[in-house]
Protein backbone atom coordinates (compact mmCIF):
# COMPACT_ATOMS: atom_id res chain seq x y z
CA UNK A 1 0.00 0.00 0.00
CA UNK A 2 1.68 3.88 -0.72
CA UNK A 3 1.48 6.10 1.40
CA UNK A 4 -0.88 9.15 1.24
CA UNK A 5 1.32 11.47 -0.64
CA UNK A 6 2.81 8.91 -3.22
CA UNK A 7 -0.91 8.05 -3.27
CA UNK A 8 -1.82 11.85 -4.47
CA UNK A 9 0.95 12.52 -6.59
CA UNK A 10 0.35 9.07 -8.49
CA UNK A 11 -3.19 10.06 -9.29
CA UNK A 12 -1.80 13.66 -9.95
CA UNK A 13 0.44 12.61 -12.52
CA UNK A 14 -2.52 10.73 -14.41
CA UNK A 15 -4.77 13.07 -14.45
CA UNK A 16 -2.34 15.55 -15.91
CA UNK A 17 -1.07 12.85 -18.63
CA UNK A 18 -5.18 12.24 -19.94
CA UNK A 19 -5.08 16.28 -20.05
CA UNK A 20 -7.78 16.25 -17.58
CA UNK A 21 -7.91 19.80 -15.79
CA UNK A 22 -6.90 19.44 -11.68
CA UNK A 23 -5.43 20.86 -8.73
CA UNK A 24 -3.31 20.48 -6.16
CA UNK A 25 -4.50 21.21 -2.72
CA UNK A 26 -1.24 21.39 0.11
CA UNK A 27 -1.87 22.71 3.78
CA UNK A 28 0.88 25.20 4.45
CA UNK A 29 -0.26 26.20 7.80
CA UNK A 30 -3.10 25.06 10.70
CA UNK A 31 -3.67 27.19 13.50
CA UNK A 32 -5.37 25.95 16.95
CA UNK A 33 -6.70 22.76 16.60
CA UNK A 34 -6.33 21.67 12.78
CA UNK A 35 -7.98 18.85 11.84
CA UNK A 36 -5.00 17.54 9.46
CA UNK A 37 -1.15 18.68 9.49
CA UNK A 38 1.01 21.09 7.49
CA UNK A 39 1.68 19.10 4.13
CA UNK A 40 -1.35 17.34 4.17
CA UNK A 41 -2.24 16.53 0.14
CA UNK A 42 -4.99 16.56 -1.44
CA UNK A 43 -5.65 16.40 -5.42
CA UNK A 44 -9.38 16.98 -7.52
CA UNK A 45 -10.23 16.98 -11.23
CA UNK A 46 -12.70 18.45 -12.79
CA UNK A 47 -15.23 15.79 -12.49
CA UNK A 48 -15.09 15.79 -8.97
CA UNK A 49 -13.16 12.97 -8.03
CA UNK A 50 -10.09 13.36 -5.12
CA UNK A 51 -7.22 11.66 -3.60
CA UNK A 52 -6.10 12.26 -0.34
CA UNK A 53 -7.41 14.80 2.37
CA UNK A 54 -7.19 17.69 3.64
CA UNK A 55 -9.89 17.94 7.18
CA UNK A 56 -11.51 14.52 6.18
CA UNK A 57 -15.10 15.95 6.21
CA UNK A 58 -16.65 19.60 4.84
CA UNK A 59 -13.86 21.00 3.77
CA UNK A 60 -13.05 18.61 0.93
CA UNK A 61 -16.86 18.97 0.09
CA UNK A 62 -16.41 22.77 -0.18
CA UNK A 63 -13.05 22.85 -2.25
CA UNK A 64 -14.64 20.62 -4.45
CA UNK A 65 -17.79 22.24 -5.34
CA UNK A 66 -15.50 25.70 -5.66
CA UNK A 67 -12.73 24.14 -7.99
CA UNK A 68 -15.67 22.18 -10.32
CA UNK A 69 -18.05 25.18 -10.45
CA UNK A 70 -15.18 27.35 -11.16
CA UNK A 71 -15.61 30.03 -8.40
CA UNK A 72 -11.69 29.57 -7.72
CA UNK A 73 -11.13 29.92 -11.16
CA UNK A 74 -7.26 30.95 -11.75
CA UNK A 75 -4.11 29.91 -13.92
CA UNK A 76 -1.51 30.60 -10.84
CA UNK A 77 -1.93 28.80 -7.34
CA UNK A 78 -3.72 30.56 -4.59
CA UNK A 79 -4.15 30.63 -0.42
CA UNK A 80 -7.32 29.78 0.63
CA UNK A 81 -8.33 30.07 4.01
CA UNK A 82 -10.88 27.86 5.86
CA UNK A 83 -11.77 28.65 9.37
CA UNK A 84 -11.34 32.76 9.68
CA UNK A 85 -14.38 33.36 11.09
CA UNK A 86 -16.56 31.67 13.68
CA UNK A 87 -19.32 30.93 11.27
CA UNK A 88 -16.75 29.09 8.67
CA UNK A 89 -15.51 26.76 11.81
CA UNK A 90 -19.20 25.83 12.60
CA UNK A 91 -19.74 25.07 9.17
CA UNK A 92 -16.64 23.01 8.31
CA UNK A 93 -16.44 21.05 11.73
CA UNK A 94 -13.30 22.28 12.63
CA UNK A 95 -12.19 22.20 16.21
CA UNK A 96 -12.10 25.70 18.48
CA UNK A 97 -10.27 28.07 16.83
CA UNK A 98 -9.17 25.54 14.15
CA UNK A 99 -7.80 27.06 10.90
CA UNK A 100 -6.33 25.63 7.83
CA UNK A 101 -4.37 27.66 4.95
CA UNK A 102 -4.42 26.10 1.72
CA UNK A 103 -2.11 26.34 -1.62
CA UNK A 104 -4.63 25.13 -4.48
CA UNK A 105 -2.45 24.67 -7.43
CA UNK A 106 -4.28 24.17 -10.55
CA UNK A 107 -2.96 22.47 -13.19
CA UNK A 108 -4.29 22.59 -16.62
CA UNK A 109 -1.64 21.63 -19.17
CA UNK A 110 1.15 18.66 -19.11
CA UNK A 111 3.77 21.48 -18.44
CA UNK A 112 5.03 20.07 -14.79
CA UNK A 113 4.41 16.26 -16.30
CA UNK A 114 8.02 15.67 -15.75
CA UNK A 115 8.42 16.94 -12.43
CA UNK A 116 5.21 15.12 -10.98
CA UNK A 117 6.42 12.12 -12.47
CA UNK A 118 10.34 12.55 -11.14
CA UNK A 119 8.39 13.31 -7.33
CA UNK A 120 6.78 9.38 -7.98
CA UNK A 121 9.59 8.04 -9.46
CA UNK A 122 11.86 8.62 -6.46
CA UNK A 123 9.40 8.37 -3.85
CA UNK A 124 9.14 5.10 -5.35
CA UNK A 125 12.54 4.38 -4.70
CA UNK A 126 12.75 5.54 -1.04
CA UNK A 127 14.66 8.81 -1.99
CA UNK A 128 13.46 12.15 -0.58
CA UNK A 129 12.70 15.25 -2.74
CA UNK A 130 11.85 18.76 -2.67
CA UNK A 131 9.51 20.42 -4.91
CA UNK A 132 9.66 24.71 -4.77
CA UNK A 133 6.54 26.48 -6.13
CA UNK A 134 6.48 30.31 -7.26
CA UNK A 135 3.40 31.34 -6.13
CA UNK A 136 3.20 34.20 -8.31
CA UNK A 137 4.14 32.27 -11.71
CA UNK A 138 3.27 28.76 -10.79
CA UNK A 139 6.73 27.88 -11.89
CA UNK A 140 7.82 24.65 -10.22
CA UNK A 141 11.50 22.87 -9.55
CA UNK A 142 12.24 19.81 -8.07
CA UNK A 143 15.73 18.81 -6.46
CA UNK A 144 17.81 16.26 -3.93
CA UNK A 145 16.46 17.25 -0.16
CA UNK A 146 16.76 15.49 2.84
CA UNK A 147 13.30 13.95 4.58
CA UNK A 148 13.14 16.28 7.87
CA UNK A 149 12.78 19.45 6.50
CA UNK A 150 9.50 21.34 7.22
CA UNK A 151 7.21 22.16 4.80
CA UNK A 152 8.62 26.26 4.38
CA UNK A 153 5.95 29.19 3.05
CA UNK A 154 6.51 32.80 3.01
CA UNK A 155 3.48 34.05 2.11
CA UNK A 156 1.45 36.78 4.32
CA UNK A 157 -1.62 34.85 5.51
CA UNK A 158 -3.13 38.22 6.49
CA UNK A 159 -2.76 39.30 2.56
CA UNK A 160 -3.34 36.59 0.63
CA UNK A 161 -3.52 38.26 -2.67
CA UNK A 162 -0.08 39.64 -2.22
CA UNK A 163 2.28 36.82 -4.46
CA UNK A 164 5.41 38.68 -5.20
CA UNK A 165 8.34 36.74 -4.49
CA UNK A 166 6.12 34.02 -2.15
CA UNK A 167 7.44 30.67 -2.48
CA UNK A 168 6.35 27.25 -1.01
CA UNK A 169 8.92 24.89 -0.28
CA UNK A 170 7.81 21.07 0.68
CA UNK A 171 9.91 18.16 0.88
CA UNK A 172 8.67 14.79 -0.05
CA UNK A 173 10.33 12.06 1.76
CA UNK A 174 10.13 7.82 1.96
CA UNK A 175 7.72 5.83 4.60
CA UNK A 176 8.79 4.42 7.27
CA UNK A 177 9.35 0.75 6.53
CA UNK A 178 9.24 -2.42 8.86
CA UNK A 179 10.75 -6.02 7.95
CA UNK A 180 9.34 -8.78 9.88
CA UNK A 181 10.93 -12.11 9.68
CA UNK A 182 8.34 -14.83 10.84
CA UNK A 183 5.03 -14.87 10.41
CA UNK A 184 3.58 -15.88 13.42
CA UNK A 185 0.78 -14.15 15.85
CA UNK A 186 3.41 -10.89 16.95
CA UNK A 187 3.69 -10.72 13.92
CA UNK A 188 -0.16 -10.50 13.17
CA UNK A 189 -0.44 -7.77 15.50
CA UNK A 190 2.02 -6.28 14.75
CA UNK A 191 1.70 -5.92 11.15
CA UNK A 192 -2.10 -4.31 11.78
CA UNK A 193 -0.63 -1.83 14.59
CA UNK A 194 2.08 -0.61 12.33
CA UNK A 195 0.27 -0.12 9.14
CA UNK A 196 -1.79 2.33 11.29
CA UNK A 197 0.94 4.35 12.29
CA UNK A 198 1.97 4.94 9.15
CA UNK A 199 4.91 2.11 8.42
CA UNK A 200 4.88 0.54 5.29
CA UNK A 201 5.22 -3.26 6.39
CA UNK A 202 6.86 -6.43 5.09
CA UNK A 203 6.68 -10.18 6.76
CA UNK A 204 9.31 -12.65 5.02
CA UNK A 205 9.08 -15.78 6.23
CA UNK A 206 10.56 -18.96 3.81
CA UNK A 207 8.14 -21.05 5.26
CA UNK A 208 5.13 -21.08 2.81
CA UNK A 209 2.48 -22.62 4.67
CA UNK A 210 2.98 -19.80 7.27
CA UNK A 211 2.56 -17.33 4.77
CA UNK A 212 -0.72 -18.91 3.90
CA UNK A 213 -2.35 -18.39 6.83
CA UNK A 214 -1.40 -14.70 7.00
CA UNK A 215 -4.72 -12.72 6.96
CA UNK A 216 -3.53 -8.54 7.26
CA UNK A 217 -4.18 -6.50 4.23
CA UNK A 218 -2.04 -4.39 3.24
CA UNK A 219 1.54 -6.58 3.75
CA UNK A 220 3.79 -7.21 1.69
CA UNK A 221 4.59 -11.02 1.68
CA UNK A 222 8.05 -12.49 0.88
CA UNK A 223 9.09 -16.01 1.25
CA UNK A 224 12.74 -15.42 0.36
CA UNK A 225 15.23 -16.41 2.56
CA UNK A 226 15.64 -13.60 5.28
CA UNK A 227 19.18 -12.09 4.45
CA UNK A 228 18.39 -12.31 0.74
CA UNK A 229 14.91 -10.38 1.67
CA UNK A 230 16.69 -7.74 3.66
CA UNK A 231 19.57 -6.98 0.44
CA UNK A 232 16.55 -6.23 -1.51
CA UNK A 233 13.84 -4.67 0.64
CA UNK A 234 15.47 -2.80 3.89
CA UNK A 235 18.58 -1.12 3.43
CA UNK A 236 18.00 2.79 3.93
CA UNK A 237 17.74 4.18 7.21
CA UNK A 238 13.88 4.01 7.25
CA UNK A 239 14.01 0.32 7.80
CA UNK A 240 13.17 -1.66 10.88
CA UNK A 241 13.94 -5.45 11.15
CA UNK A 242 12.74 -7.64 14.09
CA UNK A 243 13.07 -11.26 13.95
CA UNK A 244 9.78 -12.69 15.62
CA UNK A 245 10.64 -16.70 14.50
CA UNK A 246 12.12 -17.98 17.36
CA UNK A 247 14.21 -20.35 14.99
CA UNK A 248 17.58 -19.38 15.07
CA UNK A 249 17.95 -20.85 11.44
CA UNK A 250 15.60 -18.18 10.67
CA UNK A 251 16.41 -15.18 12.75
CA UNK A 252 19.83 -15.25 12.80
CA UNK A 253 20.29 -15.80 8.89
CA UNK A 254 18.38 -11.99 8.92
CA UNK A 255 20.19 -10.57 11.69
CA UNK A 256 23.29 -11.48 10.61
CA UNK A 257 22.39 -9.58 7.33
CA UNK A 258 20.15 -6.54 9.13
CA UNK A 259 22.93 -5.37 11.45
CA UNK A 260 25.35 -4.88 8.25
CA UNK A 261 22.87 -2.39 7.12
CA UNK A 262 21.67 1.57 7.66
CA UNK A 263 18.29 0.44 9.09
CA UNK A 264 17.29 2.29 11.83
CA UNK A 265 16.38 -0.23 13.91
CA UNK A 266 17.07 -4.19 14.78
CA UNK A 267 15.22 -6.28 16.93
CA UNK A 268 14.96 -9.60 17.86
CA UNK A 269 12.44 -11.50 19.82
CA UNK A 270 13.28 -13.75 23.09
CA UNK A 271 14.37 -14.17 26.55
CA UNK A 272 17.30 -12.17 28.23
CA UNK A 273 18.67 -15.83 28.67
CA UNK A 274 17.99 -16.66 24.06
CA UNK A 275 19.05 -12.85 23.90
CA UNK A 276 22.86 -13.90 25.28
CA UNK A 277 22.98 -17.05 23.46
CA UNK A 278 22.13 -15.34 20.24
CA UNK A 279 25.10 -12.49 20.54
CA UNK A 280 27.18 -15.51 20.85
CA UNK A 281 26.49 -17.00 17.98
CA UNK A 282 26.41 -14.02 16.08
CA UNK A 283 30.02 -13.27 17.02
CA UNK A 284 30.74 -16.60 15.02
CA UNK A 285 29.27 -15.25 12.00
CA UNK A 286 31.54 -12.67 11.26
CA UNK A 287 29.99 -9.77 12.74
CA UNK A 288 31.66 -7.58 15.34
CA UNK A 289 30.88 -6.39 18.60
CA UNK A 290 29.79 -2.76 17.47
CA UNK A 291 27.36 -4.34 14.52
CA UNK A 292 25.98 -6.59 17.16
CA UNK A 293 25.82 -3.94 20.06
CA UNK A 294 22.73 -2.45 17.85
CA UNK A 295 20.88 -5.54 18.52
CA UNK A 296 17.50 -4.73 20.25
CA UNK A 297 17.13 -7.86 22.37
CA UNK A 298 14.81 -8.93 23.80
CA UNK A 299 12.91 -6.37 21.60
CA UNK A 300 10.00 -4.05 22.89
CA UNK A 301 9.66 -2.38 26.16
CA UNK A 302 9.71 -3.73 29.28
CA UNK A 303 5.89 -3.19 30.32
CA UNK A 304 5.29 -7.10 31.22
CA UNK A 305 4.16 -7.67 27.88
CA UNK A 306 2.81 -11.46 27.78
CA UNK A 307 0.69 -11.93 25.08
CA UNK A 308 1.10 -11.13 21.57
CA UNK A 309 -0.41 -8.20 20.97
CA UNK A 310 0.85 -6.86 24.41
CA UNK A 311 4.20 -7.80 22.69
CA UNK A 312 3.45 -5.67 19.58
CA UNK A 313 2.44 -2.81 21.42
CA UNK A 314 5.61 -2.67 23.61
CA UNK A 315 7.74 -3.07 20.14
CA UNK A 316 5.56 -0.15 18.40
CA UNK A 317 6.30 1.85 21.63
CA UNK A 318 10.21 1.41 21.46
CA UNK A 319 10.21 2.02 17.76
CA UNK A 320 8.65 5.36 18.13
CA UNK A 321 10.76 6.25 20.66
CA UNK A 322 13.76 5.57 18.82
CA UNK A 323 12.33 6.69 15.30
CA UNK A 324 11.97 10.55 17.05
CA UNK A 325 15.51 10.37 18.00
CA UNK A 326 16.80 9.23 15.08
CA UNK A 327 16.41 12.65 13.21
CA UNK A 328 19.28 14.17 13.24
CA UNK A 329 21.38 11.85 12.28
CA UNK A 330 19.24 10.66 9.34
CA UNK A 331 19.92 14.59 8.32
CA UNK A 332 23.62 14.28 8.84
CA UNK A 333 23.78 11.18 7.31
CA UNK A 334 22.02 12.69 4.29
CA UNK A 335 24.57 15.41 4.52
CA UNK A 336 27.84 13.16 3.95
CA UNK A 337 26.08 11.36 1.34
CA UNK A 338 25.78 14.21 -1.03
CA UNK A 339 28.27 16.54 -0.25
CA UNK A 340 30.21 16.51 -3.76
Amino acid sequence: MDNADLQVLTQLAKWISNDEKCWLCTVVKTWGSSPRPVGSLLVCNEAGNIAGSLSGGCVEEDLLEKLTQGTLASERPKLLVYGSTTEEVERFNLPCGGQLHVIIEPFTSNEYLPEIEGLVSRLRQRECIERVVDIETGSMTISEAARFKHLAFNGDFDHPEQTTGVVLNHTYGPRYQLMLIGAGQVSLYLADMAQKLDYQVIVCDPRQEMLDQWHVDGVRLTNEMPDDAVRQFSQDNFSAIIALTHDPRIDDMGLMEALKTRAFFVGAMGSTRTSAKRRERLLQLDLTETEINRLHAPVGLPIGSKTPAEIAIAILAQLTALRGEQTPSLEADFRTQHVA
